[in-house]
């Protein structure tokens, strides 16, 4: 979305979790990662803060410093508040999404990151959903008043925060809000924009 957002080509290519030797050379064991000509990047905040420096001329992803750091803000709550949230949602949808040579690593690594198993981490599917909708409470007001949570276009904290619930969306059937919701109204916003760029994508129907 923040490569659309710059209107930059790009080539987009698919990625398994044991497929470390693809990313290595880029001094990377996750995605995503950038390569721009001779130049790499890998971690999301990283390549946004690249995109914007590299390309001035195209539209900002953040609107000046302050709007920079309000962003690194939001990006920090959003990994460390909601992703744990909606991660307790799919987790089992993710796991049988996997490729088959992916799902005992998936498994190892993340049983022993949580240290428990997996069906324990998921835990009770209705209070985690509900738990996912209380984290995102912050959010409501602000798209109450405003079209984005960048104001009346989106940023990178839209993008930060839509990136989880396209993830959802790819792997789970679950239904994460309600249509009276204002967050579900951003999020269509966000899911036309492009050309329906991630509405195109690959993934359970858009109410989920």
């Amino acid at each position: 979305m923040a490569l659309k957002h710059k209107g930059l080509e790009f080539e987009a290519l698919p990625w398994r979790f044991t497929e470390k030797e693809a990313i290595a050379p880029y001094k990377s064991s996750t995605v995503p990662v950038l390569v721009d000509g001779d130049q790499s990047v890998y971690d999301s905040w990283a390549i946004a803060l690249y995109l914007d420096e590299v390309y001035p001329s195209r539209p900002r992803l953040f609107g000046g410093t302050e709007a920079r750091a309000l962003a690194d803000f939001f990006c920090q709550w959003a990994v460390k508040s909601v992703h744990p949230a909606i991660l307790r949602v799919l987790i089992l949808d993710i796991y049988e999404k996997l490729h088959a040579r992916d799902k005992a690593y998936f498994r190892e690594s993340r049983e022993k990151r949580f240290g428990m198993t997996l069906k324990q981490f998921a835990g009770d599917q209705k209070g985690a959903v509900a738990a996912f909708r209380g984290a995102l409470e912050p959010v409501r007001p602000v798209l109450v008043q405003n079209a984005f949570l960048s104001g009346n276009g989106p940023g990178f904290a839209d993008y930060i925060l839509f990136g989880m619930f396209q993830w959802a969306r790819t792997v789970s059937p679950t239904r994460l809000l309600e249509p009276d919701d204002p967050i579900y109204a951003w999020r269509e916003r966000l899911l036309k924009m492009y050309d329906g760029y991630a509405w195109k994508a690959k993934g359970y129907p858009v109410w989920a």
